[in-house]
């Protein structure tokens, strides 16, 4: 497994060249870029497929590698919207990511399916999402770039078994799951997720979850919440999973690439990459 970091670890003011050079510094070996709004740094809805070659030959010079693409926006946008405007919206930002995504050689992009909400019921959420992904996947299969669906607290998909029968439903090579560990502690045990899910996981994001506290507030860094990361790294092994394993923290107040450094090092740990002390 490979070391990764995402751009969101880094203060949203921190400079691409920066992004770079603080994650190959700190000893990681992927970075995941996010697609913002236009405006800001990065890649954008509006960044070319030229300016999109130039970012995968900065990364390259950096001697990273870049292998996924996230994006907030699904939030402010989701597939499942019952307002079509908001959910065409929504499927040009998944198609502008597979189309980034293809030109920075990019194998998977990660896409929230939908949002539950008092105006988006469950079942409404899960029949719009499905026939949203739907109309996407031909493109994503033209294209060659995978769709990973991420567990997030949007409400759905609460269970490894719905997510597994949620992806087999799309009858397609080209739909997997990006599993972020820290968001299943909750309500469930990411162990039992990767096992359960197996070989449709196609990334996956880290951080750890402190169950005294429950909510947003209880996501922390590596090692200081109650995320089972032996079990974790264990049941990624048995799978077969070799990707990155990408962190997905918030960043520091101050000091911003000390983030960078202090989580390759807790990676060295789970990993078992650490001359001292392995898992």
């Amino acid at each position: 497994m490979k070391k990764g970091i995402n751009q969101w670890c880094y203060p949203p003011e921190t400079t691409l060249e920066n992004v770079l050079k603080w994650t190959k510094a700190a000893g990681f070996e992927a970075i995941e870029l996010n697609v913002s709004q236009p405006g800001a740094i990065g890649l954008t809805l509006e960044t070319s497929h030229a300016e999109a070659k130039q970012i995968k030959q900065a990364i390259a010079a950096h001697g990273l590698e870049t292998d996924s693409l996230s994006t907030a926006l699904l939030w402010e946008f989701p597939l499942s919207s019952a307002d079509s405007a908001i959910q065409e919206e929504g499927k040009r930002i998944v198609r502008k990511m597979l189309e980034l995504a293809s030109a920075i050689e990019a194998s998977t992009i990660l896409v929230v399916p939908g949002v539950v909400t008092k105006e988006t019921p469950y079942d409404v959420c899960y029949q719009n999402s499905i026939a949203a992904l739907r109309t996407l996947l031909p493109y994503a299969e033209e294209l060659g770039v995978a769709i990973g669906i991420e567990n997030v607290w949007n409400r759905f998909l609460l269970s490894p078994l719905e997510m597994k029968t949620f992806i087999d439903s799309l009858q397609s090579e080209h739909a997997g799951a990006y599993f972020d560990v820290g968001n299943v502690l909750p309500f469930g045990y990411p162990e039992q997720w990767i096992r359960i899910l197996g070989k449709r996981i196609l990334k996956v994001h880290v951080k750890d979850f402190k169950e005294t506290i429950g909510n947003m507030n209880g996501f922390t860094n590596l090692l200081a919440g109650d995320v089972d990361f032996k079990r974790v790294i264990a049941e990624l092994k048995a799978i077969g999973y070799d990707g990155e394993v990408t962190a997905e923290l918030t960043p520091y107040k101050e000091h911003p690439f000390a983030l960078a450094y202090d989580t390759a090092r807790q990676l060295d740990v789970l990993l078992g990459r650490d001359s001292l002390v392995s898992l």
